[in-house]
Formats: C-alpha cells, sequence, structure tokens
C-alpha cells in the first residue's frame, strides 16, 4: 500500500464507525489544493540542477493549515498527500485551530551545500509565497530541514510580503522562534509514553525502551527518557545501530552521535541492525525515523510490548492487525508525535501577539494539552472497545466534520 492508501485506509475504518455518508468521506479526504513545483538553482560547481518541490493544502476548516516541510529524496506527491491528511487529524485531535498540509522538495541533502541547500529553500517560497502565510499556510521543520531553513524560508517571505514571523514556525530562537520548539516533538512522545505506561500499571522508571531513528526526534526522546530512568537498550539510526542489554550511555551516545554523525561504532555496546532493533524483546518500541518500517513481514517478529509511534505512518494495516491480535498495544503517531505541531502553534501564537513565552509555559501548557488529548482518546478506546488509533481518528475526524458542517459548504 502506498502511503495515502494506508492515511485511507485508517480514516475509512473511523468513517464507518461513525456512519458517515460516502459524499461526507469524499469531501473531508479530498484536498483543498495541490501544488507541484520546479525548482531549479545554479550549484557552486556552474550547474544547473532541478528539483520538484510540493505544497499540499487538505483542509481548512477549523483554520489555518499547518504542516511540515520535507526535504528528502524520496519525496512525492502521495506521500505528501497523505502526511498533509494525518496533519489535519493531528491538529484536530489536539485541538488547536489548525488545519493540515505538508511540503516537501525530492533531493538528497548529503548532496547539496548549504548555500546549495538555501539556494532551493528561497526558489521553493518564491513558488509558493502567495499561497502560505500566518492566516494560510505555515511550514514547519520535518526531515531534512531544520531552524536554519526556516529562518531562510521566513526571509524570502519577507521580501513579498514585509515583516511576518508567523509565516512560520521551528524559526532560530533569534528570529522569534519559541523555546522548547526543537525538543516539542521528542518531549511530547515521552510525556505520552509516560502517561500511556500509567494507564498500563506500569512505571517509566526501568522500562526497556528500543528506538529506531536517532535524529532531532529520537535524540531528544533518549535523553529525557534517560533523565526519567527508562532504559534505552538499543538505538538505530540510517548508518548502523548499537544496543546493551544492561542501558546504553545516553549522555555519551548523544555527544558520540554528534561527533561521529551517528551512533554506530559507539563504545561499551554491541553492533546490531535496524531489524533486529525492531525484532528486540523490550517492554517499548519506538519508531522515530521514516514510514513504513513495520510491516507484515515483520510484525510476527516483533517482541515488544508496546509501540509508541513517534515517526509518522510507521505501521501498515496489515502490521496493525497482527498487533491488535498479539494484544500488542499501540499509541499511534497521530496523537504521540503531536507535540512538535503543538509547539509550533505556541510559537506562533507568541508571534501574533509579540510576547515570548518562558520555557517553563511552553513545557507545561504543552503536557496539559498532551495528557488531556490522551485522556479524551482512551476513552473513547474504553467506551466504543476499539484500539487508540481508531479511537483518535474517531477525535480527529468528528472534529474536522463538525467544523466543516457548521462553516457550510
Amino acid at each position: 500500500m502506498t502511503s495515502y492508501e494506508i492515511a485511507c485506509y485508517y480514516f475509512d475504518q473511523a468513517a464507518e464507525r461513525m456512519g458517515l455518508s460516502k459524499n461526507m468521506q469524499t469531501l473531508l479526504l479530498t484536498p483543498e489544493r495541490e501544488v507541484k513545483v520546479q525548482v531549479a538553482v545554479e550549484r557552486d560547481n556552474g550547474e544547473i540542477s532541478t528539483f520538484i518541490g510540493f505544497r499540499i493544502q487538505h483542509n481548512s476548516a477549523r483554520g489555518p493549515m499547518k504542516g511540515g516541510l520535507r526535504f528528502h529524496h524520496e519525496v512525492d506527491a502521495d506521500e505528501v498527500l497523505a502526511l498533509a491528511t494525518l496533519m489535519t487529524w493531528k491538529t484536530a485531535i489536539v485541538n488547536i485551530p489548525y488545519g493540515g498540509a505538508k511540503g516537501g522538495v525530492a533531493l538528497n541533502i548529503r548532496e547539496l551545500s548549504s548555500g546549495e541547500l538555501e539556494r532551493v529553500t528561497r526558489k521553493f517560497v518564491d513558488k509558493i509565497h502567495d499561497m502560505i502565510g500566518p492566516d494560510k499556510d505555515i511550514p514547519a521543520p520535518d526531515m531534512g530541514t531544520n531552524a536554519q531553513v526556516m529562518a531562510w524560508i521566513m526571509n524570502q517571505y519577507e521580501k513579498y510580503h514585509g515583516y511576518n514571523p508567523a509565516c512560520v514556525t521551528g524559526k532560530p530562537l533569534e528570529l522569534h522562534g519559541a523555546d522548547g520548539r526543537e525538543e516539542a516533538t521528542g518531549r511530547g512522545v515521552v510525556t505520552l509514553t509516560v502517561e500511556f505506561l500509567k494507564r498500563m500499571k506500569q512505571e517509566i522508571r526501568g522500562t526497556s525502551v528500543a528506538i529506531q531513528g536517532f535524529g532531532n526526534v529520537g535524540s531528544h526522546m533518549a535523553r529525557f527518557l534517560d533523565e526519567l530512568g527508562a532504559k534505552i537498550v538499543g538505538v538505530t539510526d540510517a548508518l548502523g545501530g548499537v544496543w546493551n542489554p544492561d542501558g546504553l550511555d545516553i549522555p555519551g551516545l548523544l555527544l558520540y552521535a554528534k561527533d561521529h554523525g551517528g551512533v554506530k561504532g559507539f563504545p561499551d555496546a554491541e553492533p546490531i541492525t535496524n531489524q533486529e532493533l525492531l525484532a528486540a524483546e523490550v517492554d517499548v518500541l519506538i519508531p522515530a525515523a521514516l514510514g513504513g518500517v513495520l510491516t507484515a513481514e515483520n510484525a510476527g517478529d516483533v517482541r515488544a510490548k508496546y509501540i509508541i509511534e513517534a515517526a509518522n505512518n510507521p505501521t501498515d494495516p496489515q502490521a496493525d492487525e497482527i498487533f491488535e491480535k498479539r494484544g500488542i498495544t499501540i499509541l499511534p503517531d497521530v496523537l504521540a508525535n503531536s507535540g512538535g505541531v503543538t509547539v509550533s502553534y505556541f510559537e506562533w501564537v507568541q508571534n501574533r501577539q509579540h510576547f515570548k513565552w518562558e520555557l517553563s509555559r511552553v513545557r507545561q501548557e504543552l503536557d496539559r494539552i498532551l495528557v488531556d488529548s490522551l485522556e479524551k482518546v482512551w476513552q473513547i478506546a474504553e467506551d466504543k472497545k476499539v484500539s487508540l488509533r481508531v479511537a483518535a481518528y474517531l477525535l480527529g475526524i468528528g472534529r474536522v466534520g463538525r467544523a466543516t458542517v457548521l462553516g457550510g459548504i
């Protein structure tokens, strides 16, 4: 199944339980706008390279659309549409006043210099600046992009529209970014993991954890989990993995990964492959990298008690069914990784008010929203006798559907 087919599959499960008409299902699934643009730039060697960029705006029933911008060689229209759709439900699940959007440029960031990435970013903004903005569609960092890329977006957008830091989130603090935005997705995953485990009658201290992915999200998750006393026994990234059944030295691993560009070769640990990590016997498995890593082929090998989806779309529907039959409980991506967009909302609010929050307030408000959202999803799951994934979709789709009907067609 493609990324979008997976997103539709989970939508269909919830829509069927809600009794939505086919016409209403089509209305809620159909994106409002899809844009594909040419991004041609001059490389450092004088040659011209042409990249393809996308921005898909899925739904604006509940407010301006919100979604990350991804720089990755596998970016295509199907993936961007799937992620834009997920953003619509995600923002509704945590009840922040946004719709869903997503963007991406198909390129390999390892093959471009910083100057080339800047030129790509600015040219992409040139092509889409009239369809984004603080009241239309607000981009944010995603895979392959960061605060620096957001700074370039803000600067290029303001050349057309004047000073307006709320046009993008995830910016550097010096350019009116929010304290806690960089850590937000990882911190949110940890907050929800702690609350999830409480409901499963298990404490975070001493809980064994395996993390697939050690980028921005995975590394912040590891730090917060380690501080809470969790035992992180395995970590993998794009280049390799490490394993220590007694628990990895996370502060040391963070420094090592920063210096060496990855976790591979970290001392006092054994090497481990990605597939071995996914099949490790741990309490909690957290996929925090690309989607589609848990499939029908490897679902039977998974020995974790719980799966926390920090990545987008990491579990395909067939694997989901296998896990449900095996009694492996999943905290779904549309809730588990919503900390990033929630703090992006805080940044947007601060930019609109021209008033800065302290880090303590950002963390307090983030924790409050996520815990409240988990409680609502948990209650729906118990009342309707459905999985947490279906419950989350029921909550999100219900809120978007009601807003659509009340607003009128």
